[in-house]
């Protein structure tokens, strides 16, 4: 019996890279803070660059709540989608075509989201991973984490928890 060739890493680098700019730029709210992700295999760190639209006390100056909620957020509900999305691109049965045109995977939902304000967000960029806690067929729960110039040094957290969107099979 002959084995099937792996793909060529190119191939699956390009398939890989379609499936999360669609995801990202598919958002109007994620182009509008200017978040991007920054992708090494299936992992995926957020970056939100700074901008000064995104301050919420000049006084300080400090990022506003709300967009630092927003950037958490994103990057729970993205990398909830990306892990459950994950088999569907590395087999090739994902349609990045698809998404080029637009027609993007349903994503997840917010079902409640709590933020944690651990220190004042700098005006500079900042940081996020997701880390999916639980993931089934209909709820899945998420942890963020975010930092700016140390990782160790965390600025926001939060956990979320998410309706998953029907499977195909459902």
């Amino acid at each position: 019996m002959a084995r099937k060739r792996p793909e060529p890493v190119q191939i699956v680098k390009q398939r890989r890279d379609a499936a999360l700019n669609g995801l990202v730029h598919g958002v109007p709210y994620v182009q509008f803070l200017g978040i991007e992700f920054d992708r090494r295999g299936d992992e995926l760190t957020a970056v939100m660059p700074f901008d000064e639209k995104l301050i919420g006390n000049p006084m300080l100056p400090a990022l506003h709540g709300g967009a630092i909620a927003g950037f958490l957020e994103t990057t729970a509900v993205i990398g909830l989608a990306w892990s459950n999305l994950w088999e569907e691109i590395e087999s090739g049965r994902f349609d990045t075509d698809e998404l080029a045109l637009g027609h993007l995977p349903r994503l997840p939902k917010t079902i409640d989201f709590s933020v944690d304000y651990l220190r004042s967000g700098l005006p500079r960029d900042s940081y996020a991973r997701a880390r999916v806690n639980r993931s089934g067929r209909r709820y899945a729960s998420v942890h963020v984490e975010a930092w700016q110039d140390q990782r160790g040094k965390l600025f926001a957290q939060a956990t979320g928890h998410f309706l998953m969107p029907a499977s195909k099979d459902d």
